[in-house]
């Protein structure tokens, strides 16, 4: 589905169906160097299932027209006006890593319009090596490898998603390759790691949350690791569901992260 936002063209998958902002909306949100793909299995689930679906590709990347934006914060002020573009008022909000703290602003921002929040491969403050940046800025396919690697549990992670057989490596690698080249004028992965790395109103931001938030956390995740969750937690009052995978939840645990997600969407909403 193609929408207009801040003047520039805005994409975002539907999940198979088309659009019908009278039903429940979930958003999906990718993370650093990715798109909407990363969502495919959930955003079918949901759109076969009684929800209209948006999971959207973020300016610069995939199908959405750049330059990409320079913070958290505007990303998630991007996020609510694609909500308006698309005539949805409320949604649940879904986000993986990067996407987690566009969420977690953005339901900040706007606590009347995102009526559950779900925060997968996530952590408070999500902050980024030296040594990680500095090889993003001058060798940025080894630093995609590097990413690679300390997103899966194991060398040889099971091959679950988008089918048996699939080699949960070199797919992620390819998607972040891809997405590097086709920015134009900008390093990418810098970018979205240092978009990351500033950003410090997590926070503020959870004081102003007032919907059930769920955090998908992998235990062996070496990118966002479990430990940095808990102060992010404890402010948003949230429920945590950890599962045996690393940052690449989504593809790892396909199945645990989409029961996660059912029970989430099932949550009471708590008095206003």
């Amino acid at each position: 589905m193609e929408l207009v936002v801040d003047g520039r063209k805005a994409y975002a998958y539907t999940g198979g169906k088309p659009l019908d902002p009278a039903l429940p909306c979930v958003v999906f949100v990718h993370g650093a160097l990715h798109d909407h793909s990363v969502w495919n299995l959930l955003a079918r689930w949901f759109a076969h299932h009684g929800h209209a679906v948006l999971a959207l590709d973020q300016p610069a990347h995939g199908r959405s027209e750049g330059p990409p934006l320079a913070s958290v914060e505007a990303l998630a002020d991007w996020t609510l006006a694609l909500l308006d573009a698309a005539g949805v008022r409320e949604a649940a909000i879904v986000g993986h890593s990067m996407g987690s703290l566009i969420g977690l602003e953005a339901a900040g921002r706007a606590p009347g319009r995102v009526g559950r929040l779900v925060m997968v491969g996530t952590a408070y403050p999500m902050k980024v090596s030296d040594a990680l940046l500095s090889t993003a800025r001058e060798q940025p396919l080894k630093a995609i490898d590097m990413v690679n690697a300390f997103s899966h549990s194991s060398i040889a992670s099971k091959p679950s998603f988008p089918g048996p057989g699939v080699w949960l490596h070199g797919a992620n690698r390819a998607l972040m390759r891809r997405m590097q080249a086709g920015a134009t004028g900008v390093n990418l992965f810098e970018h979205d790691f240092r978009v990351c790395d500033a950003y410090a109103n997590g926070l503020q931001a959870a004081a102003q949350v007032r919907c059930p938030v769920t955090l998908v956390i992998g235990e062996r995740d070496q990118m966002t690791m479990p430990r940095h969750t808990h102060e992010i937690a404890a402010a948003l009052r949230a429920k945590s569901v950890t599962l045996p995978a690393g940052h690449s939840l989504m593809s790892e645990a396909p199945d645990g992260v989409l029961n996660a997600l059912r029970e989430a969407m099932s949550r009471p909403l708590e008095p206003a």
